[in-house]
């Protein structure tokens, strides 16, 4: 979901201040076993992009690789949530190693992610710059590095803020992917690329896909879904099977909207791994080395089909799949007995206005303000305040208070304003943010926004939409406060876990703590999250 920020920006405001299982891994042998009694020597971390909880159950019976191992085989948390309100992918992933909400990561919407033009790409990459200059405060990698400076970060994504923001400020070996058909990072890391990354570019993987087609998987009969849908893809190309452009340079700007990017992403990750060495230290003393992977195309899927069509369902299949192969081979590279593999997503995602049961009330919509800005415009110029004193960014009113004269003057046009975005159709409820943070203890869609943001912040107001209402161009969207876009998997196997499903709620924030706990190492800082027990 892109934003763009108006210029009483919150950059200014905040950064001034039933198919078979695979089997379950075998028993540890014993020098395994002597590891096993102190910390696992690699921890594995997979976000699936705009994964949905109820995906596990949707198509739980045709699922039969990695994430179907890692749920019946590891820990589930049936009840986790981002328990933020703008579940969007920057906000999620920075949640995930810090152990804090955005409020605190000052990562609290895609648009004041990670894009940074001072932080160039290298190797003459196309594409932004991109750094976490934005993002406050420590993460699981400043922790695990503190107790144990011989412990080593790979962190790889499609896409850049993917790779960045759950190690934070680290300057680890975090790469992601350039349409060029590279994998590349930015001058915060590097100046040049390390001698493996441009051995596994010149391979070329992804002219193997050019010319080629995303098929389904399964035999047509296997899919319950419409292959004709007008809607998904605006209209364009929205019937299986899919072809890839012949042509290489084009098809490596093509590919990441099929699920060949989370091969080609999941095959550099393994390469990183036996490059680096991750995990590969033995007996008690060797350190804990860390694996972020962050799998994109179940998202860029998602935005462009949506959560219920045909090709989300054969991508959903498809990447248990890439996941699977993905732990097999990392399972004959290191001991699995000593690997802790974390599974869950950023956000979910919402069914397509126009799909929605007709029977649905309130009916939902697109919804944009754009009708009532001339009306504010009006009476800002009427208080001889300048017209842009109070501004929208998708589903927040921000203002500058200075501009105004009298305060009485600033609480007329905010409640003018307010009460105009109140009569806009698919627009559920308008809140003070002052006011709302008095009620988040008894309200979950106040909890959540009082999560995004910090007291301080020149947040006026925030917008909640009504259940699958969307703001902006995205067919199928996500970033409200709502459970289709909160709830996600939380899957925890191999080292220190004990299988078995927890129905208890939890939060993202509590997957860091969790871990830091797992390995024995200090939170350095206060966080939000807590410890969820594993055994």
């Amino acid at each position: 979901m892109k934003r763009s920020l108006c210029g009483l920006s919150l950059l200014v405001a905040v950064a001034c201040m039933a198919g078979a299982v695979p089997p379950v891994p075998p028993p540890a042998s014993p020098e395994s076993a002597e590891r096993a009694q102190q910390k696992p020597s690699l921890v594995v971390l997979i976000t699936i992009d705009q994964f949905r909880a109820d995906y596990l159950e949707r198509y739980g019976a045709q699922l039969t690789g990695g994430i179907a191992r890692l749920a019946h085989g590891g820990a589930r948390f049936a009840d986790a949530h981002h328990d933020h309100a703008i579940t969007e992918t920057a906000p999620g992933h920075a949640t995930l190693l810090s152990g804090r909400f955005p409020r605190s990561t000052g990562i609290m919407m895609n648009a004041i992610g990670v894009d940074d033009p001072s932080a160039p790409l290298v190797a003459g990459g196309y594409g932004p710059g991109a750094s976490p200059t934005r993002f406050r405060g420590t993460t699981l990698v400043d922790w695990m590095t503190a107790a144990d400076k011989r412990s080593r970060t790979l962190s790889v994504s499609m896409k850049d803020r993917g790779a960045i923001l759950p190690v934070g400020r680290s300057k680890a070996d975090v790469y992601w992917y350039s349409i060029d058909g590279r994998f590349l990072t930015s001058t915060y890391y590097r100046n040049d690329l390390p001698t493996w990354v441009m051995a596994f570019n010149n391979r070329q993987m992804v002219a193997k896909y050019a010319g080629t087609s995303w098929s389904l998987l399964l035999p047509d009969s296997a899919y319950a879904e419409k292959d004709s849908v007008p809607i998904e893809m605006a209209g364009r190309n929205f019937v299986f099977p899919h072809k890839v452009t012949e042509d290489v340079i084009d098809a490596a700007a093509a590919v990441r909207i099929t699920p060949f990017i989370d091969d080609m992403v999941l095959a550099f990750a393994l390469y990183g791994v036996e490059s680096l060495k991750l995990g590969a230290g033995t007996g008690a003393n060797a350190q804990t080395d860390l694996l972020a992977v962050s799998l994109s195309a179940t998202d860029v899927i998602g935005h462009n089909y949506g959560p219920d069509s045909r090709e989300m369902h054969d991508q959903v299949l498809r990447v248990d799949r890439a996941i699977g192969a993905f732990l097999d081979s990392l399972y004959k590279m290191r001991d699995s007995s000593s690997i802790t593999v974390v599974l869950t997503s950023d956000h979910g995602v919402g069914t397509i206005p126009e799909l929605a049961p007709a029977s649905m009330q309130p009916t939902p919509r697109r919804v944009s303000l754009a009708p009532i800005i001339p009306a504010l415009r009006d009476k800002l110029r009427a208080l001889k305040v300048d017209t842009f004193a109070i501004e929208t960014d998708v589903n927040i009113v921000l203002a500058d208070r200075r501009l105004f004269k009298k305060p009485a003057d600033f609480d007329a046009a905010l409640d003018f304003f307010l009460a105009q975005i109140r009569t806009v159709p698919g627009v559920a409820r308008v809140d003070r943010f002052q006011q709302l943070l008095a009620d988040s203890a008894s309200d979950v869609i106040a909890r959540r926004w009082s999560h995004q943001f910090p007291a301080e912040v020149n947040v006026e107001a925030v917008i909640t939409l009504d259940p699958l209402s969307t703001w902006g161009g995205n067919i199928a969207s996500h970033g409200s406060p709502r459970d289709y876009d909160s709830h996600v998997p939380l899957l925890f196997s191999g080292f220190g876990v004990t299988p078995g499903v927890r129905s208890q709620f939890v939060r993202t924030v509590d997957i860091a703590p969790t871990l830091a706990q797992l390995l024995g190492v200090k939170v350095l800082e206060r966080i939000d999250g807590v410890p969820l027990p594993l055994r």
